[in-house]
Parts: C-alpha cells; sequence; structure tokens
C-alpha cells in the first residue's frame, strides 16, 4: 500500500530511553498494516545481535546492516513502502539527502538515533534531521543519579566519566553507558559554553 506522501519520523533522546523499542513498534504496526517494511542498521551497532534490530528490553525485528546511505539505496526492494533505520546518528551527513530523496518518492522513513553524544554535544547528521523531520518524538530516559528524567548519555570508563577529548563513537551498553540528566551528566575537560559557542 503506497502512501500518497511520503514523511519523515525521527525518534531520538539518550539512551536506554526507549528509541529503538518505539521504532521496532511502528515498524510492526506497519507491517500487520500489510505495508511494505523494509529494515536497515548501521553496521557498527553489534551489541546484542548482528542482523537485527534489539532494544535494551528484548524486543527485536530483523534488520540489513549497512555501513552508509549508499548501501541502503543500493539494497532498498522496488515494493516497499516503509523504510526505518536505526543508530541513524552513526551515517555521514549524505544520509540526510538520502532519506529527503526516498520521502520525496512518498516512501515513509522511519529513524531512531541518539541526539547528543556522550559530551552532551549534537551527534552527527541528527542536527539536520531535526530540522527535516515532519515528525519528532524526543524520549527521555531515567537519571541513574536522582531518578529525574535523563536527557544525556553519560559514558563512563572504570566507573568513571569519560574525558572531554576521548573518541566519540564506542559502542557499549550499560557496562560503559548511563542516562543523566543535566544536571548530573559530567564531562570533565570539557571547554567553557562560551569558547564552544566562539569556535562555532
Amino acid at each position: 500500500m503506497k502512501h500518497r506522501s511520503g514523511r519523515l519520523e525521527l525518534i531520538c533522546g539518550s539512551m536506554f530511553s526507549g528509541k529503538t523499542e518505539e521504532l521496532i513498534r511502528r515498524l510492526r504496526r506497519a507491517s500487520i498494516a500489510q505495508q511494505q517494511v523494509q529494515v536497515f542498521k548501521h553496521s557498527l551497532d553489534q551489541r546484542y545481535d548482528e542482523i537485527k534490530l534489539a532494544s535494551h528490553s528484548g524486543a527485536d525485528l530483523a534488520a540489513l546492516p549497512v555501513t552508509s546511505a549508499a548501501e541502503i539505496l543500493a539494497n532498498l526492494r522496488p515494493e516497499t513502502t516503509v523504510v526505518g533505520i536505526d543508530e541513524v546518528q552513526f551515517f555521514d551527513y549524505e544520509i540526510v539527502a538520502l532519506v529527503q530523496e526516498l520521502a520525496d518518492r512518498s516512501l515513509r522513513v522511519v529513524m531512531a538515533g541518539l541526539d547528543l553524544d556522550f559530551r552532551g554535544e549534537p551527534f552527527g547528521p541528527i542536527p539536520y534531521l531535526l530540522s527535516v523531520a515532519e515528525y519528532v518524538d524526543k524520549y527521555h530516559a531515567i537519571c541513574m543519579v536522582c531518578g529525574e528524567d535523563a536527557c544525556r548519555t553519560q559514558r563512563l570508563v572504570n566507573g568513571q566519566p569519560a574525558y572531554y577529548d576521548d573518541p566519540v563513537i564506542l559502542v557499549g551498553a550499560r557496562e560503559s553507558y548511563e542516562p543523566r540528566c543535566r544536571e548530573h551528566h559530567l564531562v570533565p575537560h570539557r571547554e567553557p559554553q562560551a569558547a564552544l559557542a566562539d569556535r562555532a
């Protein structure tokens, strides 16, 4: 069943906020509605399964691991009407052009990813996707320090906060990350916000 017009949906937020679970829920509903669904995930994410979307709560869905927007396009079936993409923050900026092209072709594209990296800064192509998506849902986890809503992802190294200049991408789960609120998110050696503004 073809959609009358395409659209982009972005599910974003911190780790452990339920992003992938919501992505799986939407894609399963599309399948129940007899829509032709195709699912992709970035190949960097092999935490739970190499060929499935897998949420921290245990929900899963078959997916094709890819490394680029070009790979998604090369593997897209002609009959597909709904495209799911998980861990969209790991893709380069070509993903922005691709998903807009798919929406222009009347496909529904549902994406999930981290909006902020462990430093609390916008992650990869996410700021652009936030701007061009018709529908954006920002999910929150629970801060492991105070129990308030968590909007950040705290990276831990031997139980201590990772330094600002550590590599941005480090795939992991509860052994390396926990959700934190703004107050309890710690990034040692981070530059003052004024300096960041001057550099932008």
